[in-house]
């Protein structure tokens, strides 16, 4: 039993006691907030307090501690067993009201608990969204493999019941009309505390009493050890357009009917938690016309799993199609709850439906806890061991199964599911335990793009961590350890703090931006930090140590994945583009996108794909190490071997890290257009780049002038660098192949020579990856004098010229571009790099082949765009900024 003989759950003071489970304090927000957070010496005083009433912790707020149906026959026997213990008089009894009710025309359902199997989307006045939402996939996805657990909700009816007898409603309504609440914390506090006490000081009703219990012996079949996840459903709940994510509690690994009734009741109690009262408020839903429910389910045995969440789009960009999968080991609640850094994955979905391999982007998160079961009931928090801190914490083929699940879900509803899954460590079969409509990235107005941009670049990053939007925000931090310091935050302050959850919503509402050392950006807070349009960086790790308080920053998550922490205010800007119909122009306008933590947001931008994405982004970024460093391994130092490890972690061998994360940079870059082309150019470091790579220094020259030396084409035929090129194909192949992003092209850099036209042919035919073989383009960057003047003869070996204008500037003028003393000669329009571009584009027209733009100069000069349009050029490609300002100038009439 999980409530302590001395104390009964039934009597006034073990309700008391209880009640502090959901009080606001911020203790139990999100899962297992009293285990982890050792600064909350408040908190830590309730849970004690409470253990000894209840003799179980309950997980905190979150909405993800559903587990699911046993798998199989025997599960399915012992329900039906449990399902003939269960009929008693009362239940039986009702059901013949019911049936007589709805048969004389359908009045009011009267039920006070429901099976999930019975419910449909349409209940949610019922039993509220969480548990329509289950019943639905339940009843209609089941048989096409969407696997969700059973169990039972209460409903709205016995909850209002619930507080007319016991006469609770009037003191609520009394509460909640003093509108001061909503601008004084501590008012706010106090009012949640009293309707929440005296909900827990009302018993439930006799007739509800018998029905809950005889749902539980219907499901449990009477064994008290069986568990259940109790959690909120609220009829205001899970809307497409407020996600009231983490507004109400969850508690998990609940055993035998005293402890599942203690929970019923503090879920009810937590409809007036302090976070739920505020939202509510500041979205306009009237407190008396939410309802609460509870679900009950059976529990997935996760904990000795791995669990997450997961998306049907990007939650940062919107871009909807992908899904977006995050996973960590134990219990779910985790990763909900933001207290730890998850693995994540981007599934592609075109390909998904293909049967192509199709996960596009993965980052293996810290996971340094887990969440368990604890004997006797509840659940604790746990430090993980060090192997799996550094593997997967589920498999590609598993990834994939949850992807096609989400796809599945997404069909059904007709729009972007925010949706929780678990792995079950005795069968191990995955399982969907909740979803529900997503509500920030879906929302956004179609045809407005809002973008922010940072007008200089700090000169100090003060921390890092992963970016929830795409917002800036600046103030002074305010280092919170507690929620019980609510009052001493001030409206545009910079909350920083171990971590935050569902009850500080109160707080964040007024940040001018979040800052968190735990959390992945799909915990609730990150979910409400979008809803509230406020910039966050979560998972930093060191920001409650890095940063002081009264300092001023700025929080930065306009510059992709990685959120960036800068010393002082800095300056940036905000600018909103209402796209409009933009007018037809006379040639394809192409982006250049290096940067794969951008490419879902630039991708929605109107295009024609991607002329130049640059794979050394990928390589400086996502690898960071020299190529010959990795096939070296064995022979780099310790203190090398070290920094190659953790960059690697993961991945079986340094080869297949460096192939991999290569093949999904450009699988990422790829996606983002897909079916429309996306140019790759081949690696194009200069020696001195290469060098600053991890291993670099061991591997390359020292260049007086290396904008002309070792880089490019040359090195791809030379015999020093020919295994390195060797990975760097067998990626695009993968890319191309098994990854079935046949929309790749490939470009080959600073070609000097015939000769080398013609021996990268070779090589790359070598390597399975012949030109015009299953489609195929191999196109040259045209950016040499030789080009220009042997336009013709380089066109036998290429399907096409993409124009490299900023080093044809510099070759044809004979400036060094780097350097500031020649600067103010530097200008593509001078009419002698004009005539090379002129050139370049007759020969490759009158060949009938691609010509196309990639370099600066249209970016920066719409003129120059608008001469090599009337030259005939196919396409310009413009760095993601110009795209729509350039389109609307070429589309001017005269």
């Amino acid at each position: 039993m999980a409530v302590n003989s001395k104390m009964s759950a039934n009597s006034k003071a073990g309700r008391r006691a209880a009640a502090a489970l959901v009080a606001s304090a911020g203790a139990y927000a999100l899962a297992g907030t009293a285990y982890v957070a050792p600064q909350l010496p408040a908190t830590r005083t309730s849970v004690a307090r409470v253990q000894a009433v209840a003799g179980a912790a309950p997980e905190a707020s979150s909405s993800f501690g559903a587990a699911t149906a046993a798998a199989g026959a025997a599960s399915m026997a012992g329900i039906a067993m449990a399902a003939g213990a269960g009929k008693t008089r009362r239940a039986t009894q009702q059901r013949k009201v019911t049936v007589a009710l709805q048969a004389r025309g359908g009045e009011e359902d009267t039920r006070v608990c429901i099976p999930l199997e019975e419910l449909r989307n349409t209940d949610v006045e019922k039993v509220g969204g969480k548990s329509a939402s289950l019943g639905e996939m339940i009843s209609q996805l089941s048989d096409v493999g969407v696997p969700v657990p059973g169990g039972f909700s209460t409903t709205a009816f016995a909850y209002k019941e619930f507080l007319d007898k016991g006469g609770i409603n009037a003191f609520i309504n009394e509460k909640l009309d003093d509108e001061t609440i909503y601008t004084d914390v501590n008012k706010l506090m106090q009012v949640g505390k009293e309707i929440r006490d005296k909900i827990m000081d009302t018993p439930f009703q006799p007739d509800f009493e018998e029905e809950l219990k005889a749902q539980w012996q219907r499901v449990s079949g009477g064994d008290e050890k069986f568990t259940f996840a109790v959690r909120s459903s609220a009829t205001a709940e899970d809307l497409p357009d407020a996600s009231f994510a983490g507004q109400q509690e969850t508690y998990l690994n609940v055993m035998g009917y005293e402890d599942m009734k203690q929970k019923v009741h503090l879920v009810f109690a937590s409809l007036f938690t302090d976070r739920a009262i505020s939202y509510r408020h500041d979205r306009g839903f009237e407190h008396e016309k939410v309802q609460l429910c509870a679900t009950c389910q059976k529990m997935v045995r996760s904990e000795t799993g791995s669990a997450g969440v997961m998306f049907s789009l990007d939650t940062e960009s919107g871009f909807d199609k992908v899904v977006f999968v995050t996973s960590a080991y134990g219990l779910g609640e985790t990763v909900v709850g933001g207290t730890v850094n998850p693995d994540e994955w981007y599934v592609f979905k075109p390909t998904l439906a293909e049967g192509k391999k199709c996960i596009v982007a993965r980052t293996m998160g810290s996971k340094l806890i887990k969440m368990v079961y604890k004997a006797g009931g509840g659940s604790e928090t746990i430090d993980t061991n060090e192997e799996e801190r550094n593997s997967w914490s589920a498999t590609d083929d598993e990834v994939t199964a949850l992807a096609e699940m989400a796809v599945k879900i997404e069909k059904h509803y007709g729009r972007p599911m925010d949706i929780e899954w678990a792995r079950d460590g005795d069968d191990g079969k995955l399982y969907i335990v909740q979803a529900r409509p997503e509500t920030v990235a879906s929302q956004k107005k179609v045809g407005v793009i809002e973008e922010y941009k940072m007008k200089g670049k700090g000169s100090e990053i003060l921390v890092e961590g992963r970016a929830v939007g795409k917002r800036i925000g600046s103030g002074k931090v305010n280092i919170l350890t507690s929620i019980d310091q609510m009052a001493e935050f001030e409206k545009g302050q910079v909350l920083v703090a171990d971590m935050t959850d569902p009850d500080w919503e109160p707080i964040m509402k007024k940040a001018g931006a979040i800052v968190t050392n735990r959390g992945g950006r799909t915990c609730h807070a990150a979910i409400i930090a979008r809803e509230l349009g406020i910039p966050a960086v979560v998972g930093c790790g060191d920001a409650t140590d890095k940063l002081a308080k009264g300092d001023e920053v700025t929080v930065c998550c306009a510059e992709g994945d990685t959120g960036m922490i800068y010393k002082g205010s800095l300056d940036f800007e905000k600018n909103v583009q209402d796209l409009g119909e933009l007018p037809p122009v006379g040639l394809k306008i192409m982006m250049n996108v290096g940067n794969p933590e951008t490419a879902f947001t630039f991708g929605q931008l109107p295009n024609e794909g991607i002329g130049l994405a640059r794979l050394e982004f990928v390589i400086n970024n996502a690898i960071g190490v020299h190529p010959k460093a990795l096939l070296g391994y064995d022979t780099m130092d310790a203190a090398t071997k070290a920094l190659i490890d953790e960059r690697m972690r993961g991945y079986g061998s340094p080869k297949e890290f460096y192939v991999k994360k290569i093949a999904e940079g450009v699988a990422t870059l790829a996606s983002s257009v897909y079916p429309k082309r996306i140019i790759v150019r081949l690696s194009d470091f200069k020696s001195n780049e290469y060098k600053s790579l991890i291993g670099g220094e061991q591997f390359e020259p020292d260049e007086e002038n290396p904008m002309i030396g070792f880089r490019g084409c040359g090195r791809y035929t030379d015999p020093f660098f020919e295994e390195c090129f060797a990975m760097e194909l067998e990626a695009i192949k993968m890319v191309r192949g098994e990854m079935g992003m046949t929309n790749v092209e490939i470009m080959i850099p600073f070609v000097r020579t015939l000769d080398m036209a013609k021996d990268v042919n070779e090589v790359l035919a070598k390597n399975g990856l012949k030109r015009g073989e299953d489609g195929l383009k191999v196109n040259m960057m045209a950016e040499l004098p030789s080009n220009v003047f042997l336009a013709d003869e380089f066109l036998e070996y290429f399907d096409g010229f993409s124009i490299g204008s900023n080093d044809l500037t510099q070759l044809t003028l004979g400036l060094d571009r780097d350097s500031g003393l020649v600067a103010q000669y530097f200008d593509e329009r001078n009419p002698a790099v004009m005539k090379g571009l002129e050139t370049l584009i007759k020969a490759a027209k009158a060949k009938g082949k691609y010509v196309g733009i990639c370099g600066q100069g249209p970016s920066d000069h719409p003129d120059l765009a608008k001469w090599l349009m009337d030259q005939g050029i196919d396409s310009v490609s413009l760095n993601p900024d110009s795209v729509i300002p350039t389109w609307q100038f070429l589309g001017k009439k005269d």
